[in-house]
Formats: C-alpha cells, sequence, structure tokens
C-alpha cells in the first residue's frame, strides 16, 4: 500500500527521513509531498498523531501527470476502485489543496469529484461525514487518496502565545533536524521568540506526539479499521520519556520568555526546556568554553534593529561556546548578511537549503566552525 504525507516545500527530504524512523518505510520525496510503502493502517495514523513534519497524512490511491486536467482527472477517477472506502460509510466529504499556478480553482476539483463518488450511491456531507477523499495538486501532477488527518496537522495547538516573526512547527521541526539536533545534545536557541523550536525539538528529543491534545480530532477515527484506538495512543504514549538532551531557550524580553514558556507548557513539554531571560552578552557566562553541540535560532530580520551588533555579537558568542564539532543552523530570508557576519568569526557554511512558508522564500544555512 501508498500513502501519502503532504509537506512545505523544502521540507521533504526531512520528512523523508521522519517517515522512516518512525515506520521503517522506502520514501519518494516528491514536490510539496512524500510518497511512501506501508504495510499497516495503524502506520498512517502513527504518523497522523507522531509526524513533526507533515501537512497532512493520506492512504494514496493513485496519481498522474497532466497537461488538460480535467479531461485527464475524469478518465484517472472513473477507475479508481472507490468500493472498499464507499462500504465503509455512508457520507463523504471531498477536499483539495493546489500548489501552483493553474487555470482551474480547488472548489471546481472538488464539486466534480464529488459528483463522480455520489453516482456510487453516497451522499456528500459537509458535516457528519465518515470518509474525507482528498486531493493534493502540485504544479502539473495530482494525487488522490483518502486523508487519515482530516485536519492540518502542521497547525500546532500549543501555538496561542505569538511572536511576530514565528516559525511554523513544521519548518522549526525541519530547522533542528537539518541542524543535527541529536537526543542527548546540548542545544541552545537565543532568540527564542515564542518557543516554536526549542518545543519542536523538546518533542524530537522525548518522543512526545506532537498532536497529543488532538487525539479525539483525527478523521481515521471515523474509518471502520478494526483498531482499538484507546490502546493505539496509549501504546504510543507509553514511550514518552524525559529527554537527555538539555534544551536551551534564550530571549532578551520578559515578555517572549513569558510567551515561550505558556507555549511549551500548552504542549506538555515545558519541564523538559531552560527558559530564561539573557542577553547575547551573557552567553559565555551562562555555558563554558565549548560546551554547546548545537545552536538552532530563527534571528531578528527587522530593520529596526541594529542588526550589525546583534549578528556580530551572535557568532562572536558562538564561537566561544560552540564545541569544535558543533553546528549553528540559522533559518533566515536574508542568508548573505548572515553568511557575511559568520565569515569574520571563523564560521564556514557546511549546507544551505531553500524552505517555503507559504509563499514566503527562506534558507536554512547550517555552519561549522573553520579548521584553522
Amino acid at each position: 500500500m501508498k500513502g501519502l504525507v503532504i509537506t512545505s516545500k523544502g521540507v521533504e527530504e526531512t520528512a523523508s527521513v521522519e517517515i522512516k524512523e518512525l515506520i521503517n518505510s522506502n520514501c519518494n520525496a516528491e514536490n510539496g509531498c512524500v510518497v511512501f510503502d506501508f504495510n499497516d493502517f495503524k502506520e498512517l495514523c502513527l504518523l497522523c498523531y507522531k509526524c513533526q513534519s507533515a501537512d497532512r497524512v493520506l492512504y494514496l490511491i493513485g496519481g498522474f501527470e497532466f497537461r488538460n486536467f480535467f479531461e485527464e482527472f475524469k478518465r484517472f477517477i472513473e477507475k479508481v476502485k472507490f468500493e472498499g472506502w464507499i462500504k465503509k460509510c455512508k457520507k463523504f466529504k471531498v477536499e483539495c489543496i493546489r500548489e501552483g499556478s493553474h487555470d482551474f480553482n480547488s472548489a471546481d476539483v472538488e464539486a466534480k469529484t464529488a459528483g463522480f463518488i455520489a453516482k456510487k450511491g453516497v451522499k456528500y456531507a459537509i458535516k457528519d461525514y465518515e470518509v474525507i477523499f482528498f486531493v493534493y495538486i502540485a504544479s502539473n501532477k495530482c494525487y488522490f487518496g483518502v486523508d487519515f488527518s482530516g485536519f492540518e496537522v502542521n497547525k500546532r495547538a500549543y501555538k496561542i502565545f505569538l511572536h511576530p516573526a514565528s516559525l511554523r512547527g513544521t519548518i522549526a521541526y525541519a530547522l533542528t533536524r537539518e541542524g543535527r539536533a541529536g537526543k542527548k545534545d546540548k542545544m541552545l536557541d537565543p532568540f527564542s521568540k515564542d518557543g516554536v523550536i526549542a518545543i519542536e525539538a523538546a518533542f524530537y528529543a522525548s518522543d512526545f506526539p506532537c498532536n497529543y491534545y488532538k487525539k479525539d480530532k483525527f478523521a481515521f477515527l471515523k474509518l471502520r479499521l478494526g483498531i482499538d484506538y484507546d490502546k493505539f495512543f496509549d501504546e504510543i504514549d507509553k514511550k514518552i520519556k524525559k529527554p537527555k538532551a538539555e534544551i536551551y531557550a534564550y530571549e532578551h524580553l520578559f515578555k517572549y520568555v513569558d510567551y515561550s514558556r505558556k507555549n511549551a507548557k500548552i504542549a506538555g513539554i515545558d519541564k523538559y526546556i531552560n527558559f530564561s531571560r539573557v542577553e547575547l552578552e551573557w552567553l559565555d557566562i551562562k555555558f563554558k568554553k565549548e560546551s554547546v553541540d548545537r545552536i538552532i535560532t530563527n534571528p531578528p530580520t527587522s530593520k529596526n534593529a541594529n542588526l550589525d551588533k546583534i549578528y556580530g555579537e551572535f557568532f562572536y558568542q558562538s564561537e566561544y561556546i560552540l564545541k569544535g564539532t558543533g553546528t549553528i543552523a540559522v533559518i533566515s530570508r536574508m542568508p548573505d548578511f548572515v553568511r557575511r557576519h559568520a565569515e569574520k568569526h571563523n564560521f564556514v557554511v557546511a549546507k544551505e537549503k531553500d524552505v517555503w512558508s507559504g509563499e514566503q522564500l527562506l534558507r536554512i544555512v547550517i555552519f561549522k566552525k573553520k579548521d584553522i
């Protein structure tokens, strides 16, 4: 059987690694999504519950490339065998997400798909549906399947107290993984804002499901899959553990330290993170020389701030506290500026990667110490 995880553009490789870790599956990263093999529907349910890089999780019925979408979609949909899923429900819903430029809209796709399935004798319903048939279109490729998540799992329930430059949870997670944050590392975010990076790192280090408080929201609960869901969730939750990693979230304003702590408490992992109001100039007092494994952060980009001073101090302090084998992972919309300051303090680029937060292009830059 095939599954599909929809994710942010640029996060596909991270999602492939995570899916492999969670269900030991062969993965194929494509445009804005990952196609993978699975053997048991419990594996799709597990991805809905724990996968930090996913936007949606689907059972993949099929897909195709197109030039004239509606003509080719009609031929494709006529060949789909709905019987197995239709027997499981009396009412269904159709949803569509598009990425790219097209001469049609998602509402048209949903309407035509709903019309075809309704001919099978099943009722379309906006509420009280049992199955969600999902159409994902990325550029000139279409994927069709059954939505197991039922909502955008990239929208974190803990994000209540927000910083204006807050990251999506999925992108913050991708940043921590690209930054090589391990489950036993000492990790610092010196610009923690609303705490998203530290919270995502704590989820990963403790095996705490990112959708722990959304157990009753999943679409798969309405499917007749023969799964004891209480036992299913209980078996996963038993694996939650106090992390061996040390995670530090620092900010220079009390307001955002408070935001970070409150969000982490809502997420259920506040006790796994060290929060504090700390100025950049104090980092060499807070940490011993070469004692930090990973610095992972989203530094300020506001023109109202003295960015030259901030970035100069950031890399100066990082050079002192970071281990010789350590790395700095930065996400920014001004990577050239970041690189220029890093080079002044004997850091070189180890890797760069573009990611998209909606239409906003960001770049992840990984630095390591220059060999001297």
